[in-house]
């Protein structure tokens, strides 16, 4: 019983948190296990089941990403993330019409998500790119025209990727024949697969093993089926023939300019803004600085054709401009980009981006400390929070600023609403968090004995999590008001057993009187019966 009471409680929430870290950083594997075990605890959660679906798309299992895509659907058929996520598992497996149909989806729903119109726009020039263009086709009539089925297609293709794992004659001498045509396809990859190929020649090489005791051949091996694969969807996206009917344009001075094109500029964008904020977070906050004031300058020279959400990309570069000042420690600079993030996301209704720039301006008032309006901000975002989660932590910091403020009666309300959205959550981590601050808030009350039975589940919560750190800060913590418990008492004990108070002396003055007088009384009474006695004898 004592080792089951110890074992840690897993939830939903946990579960979600940890899978989606695992995946940030590139674990899909372990990530799919997290999100597996969630589902098992809430079947059916349409959002778990598209973080899954991208997990498997990942690791490149088109078949299971479009059945969590499906699934998700199937519970609610208008769910944007689900059609995004079908669509784009469509893209992957080559079906560019099925996934421009559940782009127009989408963004029929929901025209205010870009990434739809970024879907639309790659769907449709990878259909022309495979196709041609179909002013420019000519159809004639010959004995010799056939329909190949697309079972039979995949089939074939099926086929050539098993052949392309083993190193024959056949298709070393293939390769051969069209370098100009593979390097165009893959670009700076071709010195990566043509030395892996020169790797296959050395035969001492190919036999030996890792420490691991993989084979050396088989992992060149892999490398090489890995880029064949990307050569062969890159040439399904933009066939060589394609590129032909391109150059031929320009040379005929009919090629419009297509580095302008919305979908273009949209790949674009994203790569840096992914750029921009994986520098912050491997902490280079000067490079992330400069990179997104770099992008901010060139966003700021486009018009709105080009790029539809301009005013809302200027917003969040100011949010990561912002971020990079606080990383360094430049806190007036921080506090200017995120109220410009602030403006242009009220100028334009931007929801969700005030949310964000009002969390980053509180953020940065509680470093600098400037509680109160800390406190002053985040209680506005109070009302833009939405989810059980965010109200935690968000109740909580704003229970902290009261708290460093000696506002403990503020503070205790602020962790109960904090510790009461972190249980709707199931969230025992935010649970540890809010109980603490509940507990401190009732010290500075020297409310002690409630304190201590805050302090204790604390430390329960903290088991759960687990947390040595947090144990052994709250076990100093009890210590301490134990001590201070102890103290108060003893205290109370000496006031009651102190001199009697001015009421107890003044009755026992009157006692004394009463006493006195009694006595007096009754000698008097003695000497009148002695008198009395001796009268007769006279």
């Amino acid at each position: 019983m004592a080792e089951d009471e110890t074992l840690p409680i897993v939830t939903f929430g946990s579960l979600m948190t940890e899978g989606t870290a695992l995946s940030r950083r590139g674990q899909h594997d372990k990530a799919l296990g997290c999100f597996n075990d969630a589902l098992k605890l809430r079947a059916g959660d349409k959002h778990c089941l598209i973080t899954r679906s991208k997990c498997f798309l990942k690791l490149g299992d088109t078949e299971n990403s479009l059945k969590d895509a499906e699934a998700s659907l199937k519970i609610d058929k208008t769910f944007p993330e689900g059609l995004y996520q079908k669509a784009e598992t469509l893209y992957t497996m080559g079906d560019f019409e099925f996934a421009l149909v559940f782009y127009h989806r989408g963004r029929r729903l929901r025209p205010d998500i870009h990434k739809f119109q970024l879907g639309i726009n790659k769907a449709e020039e990878a259909i022309i790119n495979c196709l041609g263009n179909p002013s420019a086709v000519k159809l004639e009539n010959t004995e010799e025209l056939c329909f190949v089925s697309r079972q039979a297609e995949l089939q074939r293709k099926k086929d050539n990727q098993q052949q392309q794992n083993k190193p024959t004659k056949d298709q070393k001498r293939t390769k051969k024949q069209s370098p100009k045509t593979e390097r165009q396809l893959l670009g700076e990859l071709y010195a990566d697969k043509a030395y892996l190929e020169k790797l296959l020649k050395d035969e001492d090489l190919m036999q030996s093993s890792t420490r691991q005791g993989i084979k050396v051949m088989d992992l060149v091996l892999d490398g090489i089926s890995y880029l064949n694969h990307r050569r062969d969807f890159w040439q399904q996206q933009k066939p060589m023939y394609a590129r032909v009917y391109e150059r031929k344009l320009l040379r005929q001075g009919r090629l419009q300019d297509k580095e302008r094109k919305s979908s273009d500029i949209g790949r674009s964008i994203a790569k840096d803004m992914e750029d921009i904020e994986l520098c912050l977070a491997r902490g280079s906050a000067e490079e992330s600085c400069r990179k997104a004031e770099r992008m901010l300058r060139k966003i700021q020279g486009w018009t709105e054709e080009e790029v539809p959400n301009k005013n809302e990309l200027i917003g969040n570069l100011h949010s990561c401009i912002g971020n990079a000042h606080l990383a360094m420690g430049q806190m007036e600079a921080a506090l200017h980009s995120h109220k410009m993030d602030l403006d242009f996301a009220r100028k334009n209704a931007l929801t969700d981006a005030v949310s964000r720039a009002l969390d980053n301006i509180g953020h940065v008032y509680a470093r600098i400390g400037r509680f109160q309006q800390a406190i002053n901000t985040w209680e506005e975002k109070i009302p833009l929070a939405q989810s059980s989660l965010e109200k935690a932590w968000l109740f909580h910091e704003i229970g902290r600023c009261y708290l460093e403020l000696d506002k403990a009666e503020e503070a205790q309300d602020y962790g109960q609403k904090s510790l009461q959205s972190a249980d709707e959550d199931g969230d025992v981590e935010w649970q540890l968090h809010a109980t603490v601050l509940v507990a401190q808030a009732q010290v500075k009350l020297k409310d002690y004995r409630s304190a201590i039975m805050n302090f204790e589940r604390a430390l329960e919560k903290a088991k759960l999590v687990p947390s040595e750190a947090a144990q052994n800060g709250i076990i100093a913590a009890l210590d301490n008001v134990s001590k201070s418990f102890i103290a108060e008492l003893k205290k109370s004990h000496k006031e009651a057993t102190m001199a009697p108070s001015q009421q107890d002396r003044s009755i026992s003055s009157e006692n004394v009187t009463i006493t006195i007088e009694n006595v007096e009384g009754k000698e008097k009474e003695e000497q009148l019966t002695e008198n009395q006695d001796e009268k007769p004898k006279d």
